[in-house]
C-alpha cells in the first residue's frame, strides 16, 4: 500500500496567536508519524515553515512546490525530500492538489482562499473527492464558515456545499478524521 500524502494550505506569515504555530508545528509532527507525506507550497516562513520543520524533525517525508516568483519571498525551503519549482502559481496548485490524499487548510490568507476555493469549486462540481479539513485553530475560520452558510442560505449553493468541509479543531482531531478518510 503506497503512503499517503496530505495537502497542507497555510499561511506564509505566523498570524498574532502562537497557537497558529503551534498547530503547524504539532500537524507537522503528527503527518510524519503517521508516516504520511506532507505536501506543501515549499516555503521555509510563517507556518509553512513550521508545519515543514516539524514534518522533517520528525522524519517525515516533505514535497514542496513553489513558483519561481516566490522563492525568495517565501525563501524556498531546498532541504526537502523533494522540492519543485513551477513556473506559475496556478501550475504550482495543480501540482500540489494532484499529488495528495486529502488538504488541511490551517490559518493563512489570500493564498490559503485561493486554494481552498479552488479545491472546494472542484469537489463542488464533482472533479474529485478528497477529504478537505479545515482546522480551525481558536475559531479563526469560523468567519469562514459563516460565510458558506450564508451563501447556502442566500442560494447561491447546495447545502452539499458545507458537507465538503470538514471542521476540526485541533491537529490530533485532523489526525483522527484522516485516518478514517483515508482508511
Amino acid at each position: 500500500m503506497t503512503a499517503k500524502s496530505v495537502c497542507v494550505y497555510c499561511g506564509s506569515r505566523a498570524g498574532t496567536r502562537p497557537a497558529y504555530a503551534d498547530h503547524a508545528r504539532s500537524l507537522g509532527q503528527l503527518l510524519a508519524t503517521e508516516g504520511w507525506r506532507l505536501v506543501y507550497g515549499a516555503g521555509d516562513v510563517g507556518l509553512m515553515g513550521e508545519v515543514a520543520r516539524s514534518a522533517q524533525l520528525a522524519g517525515g517525508d516533505t514535497f514542496g512546490v513553489i513558483p519561481v516568483h516566490l522563492v525568495k519571498w517565501e525563501v524556498g525551503k531546498t532541504d526537502l525530500t523533494r522540492y519543485i519549482v513551477t513556473e506559475t502559481m496556478h501550475e504550482r496548485k495543480k501540482v500540489m492538489f494532484m499529488n495528495a490524499d486529502a488538504v488541511v487548510v490551517l490559518p493563512g490568507g489570500a493564498g490559503s482562499l485561493d486554494e481552498l476555493f479552488e479545491v472546494l469549486t472542484w469537489a463542488q462540481l464533482g472533479l474529485h473527492a478528497k477529504p478537505i479539513l479545515i482546522l480551525n485553530t481558536e475559531g479563526y475560520w469560523q468567519p469562514l464558515l459563516d460565510l458558506v452558510d450564508h451563501v447556502i442560505d442566500q442560494g447561491f449553493a447546495d447545502p452539499s456545499l458545507a458537507a465538503l468541509l470538514t471542521e476540526v479543531a485541533t491537529p490530533e482531531a485532523a489526525i483522527e478524521t484522516l485516518r478514517a478518510a483515508l482508511s
